[in-house]
Parts: C-alpha cells; sequence; structure tokens
C-alpha cells in the first residue's frame, strides 16, 4: 500500500521533470523524457526512499489524465504549448499555468475554451483573461472588433446609449463644445446654430431674435425693431416714430404726418384738401369752399332740370289740345241761339 503511494508520487515528480526540461530543451511534450536516474520520494511514513531509474521514462501522455482542468473562463487552450501537453483533449490542463490568459481586446466567457473571442463593435476590454467584454458607456463609441477601449464622441457629436458604434452630429439648434457628450445642448435664448454638427452657437443678428421655445432666430415683426445682437424679444415701434427697417433706430415722424405705435411708415393727410389737425386731418378751406360751392352749383341743376321738365309736360299739354281747340264745329240753333256761341245764363 505504502509503495503503491510512493510510486504515484514519483510518477507526477518525473512527469514534472520531463515537462520542465521539455520546455528547456523546446521538444514536444507527447515524445520519450529523459529525467534523471535518483528520484528522492517522501512517502507517507515520512522515510526517504530513493528510487533509480536506467531507462527513459515515458512522456507525459501515459499518465492518468483525472487530474487534468478544464482552463478557466478568461483563458484558452493553446494546443502550441508544452504544458497542455499531458492532456491530449483539447482545453485541458494539469497545471493551471498552462492556459494562456486572453489578451486585452478578447475575451472567452466559458471554461474550457480552446480560443479566446474578439469584443464585438460596441464592447472594449482594456484587461488580461476576460470572461467578458464593457459596453462602450454613452458619450463614446468604438466601430470596430477587439477593441481595448472606446473613443470619445468629438465636439458637435453625440450618443445618449450605450455599445454605440459610431456618435451622431448634434441636430439644427442644438451644440457640442466639448467631447463625450451623451446629449446636445439646445442653444441659450438670442442665439442659434444653423448647421448639424455645431460646437457653439452664434447670436442673433440685428433685426432678428430668438425665445427659448424656438431653434432658429426670427426676423421681428412689423412694427418692431431691434438694434443689438442676440436678443430675445423684439421692440415696439413708439408713436410719433416709424420703423421702416427692423435692425434701425425708430425715425421721428415729420411734423405734418401722423405715426401711430407700430408705424412703418408716417402717414399723411391728403395735401390742398386736408389739413393736420392734432391726430387728425381735417378739411382744408378751400375745401370747405369748394364744397359749399358745389353744393350751390348741384342745387342750381336741380332747380333747372325741374323747370325745364314742367316746361316740356306743359307745351305737350297744349300741342295735343290744339286740334280739339281749332276744329270747326256746326251751327245750331236752339231757341233761337246759335250751338256755337257762348251761353248765357240766366242767372238764376
Amino acid at each position: 500500500m505504502a509503495h503503491s503511494g510512493v510510486r504515484a508520487v514519483v510518477v507526477a515528480l518525473a512527469c514534472l521533470w520531463g515537462v520542465v526540461r521539455s520546455q528547456t530543451t523546446l521538444t514536444p511534450g507527447l515524445t520519450a523524457t529523459t529525467v534523471i536516474e535518483n528520484v528522492t520520494a517522501i512517502n507517507v511514513n515520512d522515510s526517504v526512499t530513493t528510487i533509480t531509474f536506467s531507462t527513459t521514462t515515458p512522456g507525459c501522455s501515459t499518465m492518468n489524465i483525472s487530474s487534468c482542468e478544464a482552463c478557466a473562463p478568461g483563458t484558452y487552450y493553446d494546443n502550441e504549448t508544452l504544458l497542455c501537453s499531458c492532456c491530449p483533449e483539447p482545453g485541458l490542463c494539469i497545471i493551471p499555468s498552462g492556459c494562456r490568459p486572453c489578451s486585452p481586446g478578447f475575451y472567452q466567457p466559458l471554461a474550457g475554451g480552446q480560443a479566446c473571442l474578439p469584443c464585438t463593435a460596441g464592447f472594449y476590454t482594456n484587461i488580461t483573461a476576460s470572461s467578458v467584454c464593457q459596453a462602450c458607456p454613452p458619450g463614446s463609441y468604438t466601430n470596430g472588433s477587439g477593441s481595448v477601449s472606446c473613443q470619445s464622441c468629438a465636439p458637435g457629436f453625440y450618443e445618449s446609449s450605450s455599445n454605440a458604434t459610431a456618435c451622431n452630429p448634434c441636430p439644427e439648434g442644438t451644440y457640442c463644445n466639448s467631447s463625450s457628450c451623451a446629449q446636445c445642448q439646445v442653444c441659450p435664448v438670442g442665439s442659434e446654430a444653423l448647421n448639424t454638427g455645431s460646437k457653439q452657437c452664434s447670436l442673433c443678428r440685428p433685426g432678428m431674435h430668438k425665445t427659448s421655445q424656438q431653434k432658429m432666430c426670427q426676423i421681428c415683426s412689423s412694427g418692431s425693431y431691434q438694434i443689438h445682437w442676440g436678443q430675445e424679444n423684439c421692440d415696439t415701434c413708439p408713436k410719433d416714430h416709424y420703423c421702416p427697417s427692423p435692425d434701425v433706430d425708430p425715425i421721428q415722424c415729420p411734423s405734418d404726418a401722423f405715426c401711430p405705435e407700430g408705424s412703418t411708415a408716417p402717414g399723411y393727410c391728403m395735401e390742398t384738401f386736408f389739413r393736420k389737425a392734432g391726430d387728425i386731418c381735417e378739411l382744408a378751406p378751400i375745401t370747405i369752399a369748394l364744397i359749399v360751392i358745389g353744393g350751390g352749383l348741384i342745387l342750381l341743376f336741380i332747380v333747372l332740370v325741374v323747370f325745364r321738365r314742367r316746361r316740356d309736360t306743359d307745351s305737350e299739354l297744349s300741342l295735343s289740345r290744339a286740334p280739339l281747340l281749332g276744329k270747326d264745329r256746326p251751327t245750331h240753333h236752339a231757341y233761337g241761339v246759335p250751338c256755337d256761341a257762348d251761353p248765357v245764363y240766366a242767372g238764376w
């Protein structure tokens, strides 16, 4: 019983020595290995036993492979390493150091893997022996496989989600003035970004404005003005002034014109016939005289028309009676009086 335990220890030592020597001489691990002739083994009773081999011992492949272990996650089985030659089954090694760790940018999630896998686009790992890859955080990306790090989004670009493969340009009206932006910022009041991918906003020009609810600068409405850069609102053109353009100062209204609040041009009374009186236009004296004269002429014309129409009516009536008045009537006697004589009344 003791001899069998000693023999197992001796065989294990012989295997390990063969592995070490085969690495030193770069000979395949499956070939026969020459070991020292005298091997000292310690049995369970702490007695020292010296065993002498007069012949060359076989390689590790002849050992019992029940002690082989699978490569841990994050490592892989290299079929070219000599440390794994004792275990013919792929992915199994006697010594854990016989399994090679995955390089940065690669990972192996399973035990006993025969090769490491590259991190896919949007993921990375910067350590060795990784069993999993990390997703690129918002504001960064990677568009290739086997990445050891993520690239930051450039100014003017953003990415709000993780494991991104590219960054998006900031839309119109927004900007990003730094790297690794997860969101673009809306341009503040009085400024705008006309193009996508903007790094900064430009101020609204005179004659324009922008509120917080708007994306682009707007032209001031008619009757208002704004002469400064980067303004949120426009001002209404004041009374007794007019504003022909929204980007100039209000102009003083002429003394003979009207300029109510919000005027774009002065308003004048009709020349000759009207004149300005305070805030209204009134009739000029010449206009009043013309109205009186014109009214008299119209009245006279009406009288003449009526008189002529009446005269024409009388003439037509006379002409219609003329044939009847000039017609000869027969003479008759009645009671001794001719019939055409005027009647004489007896006076009763």
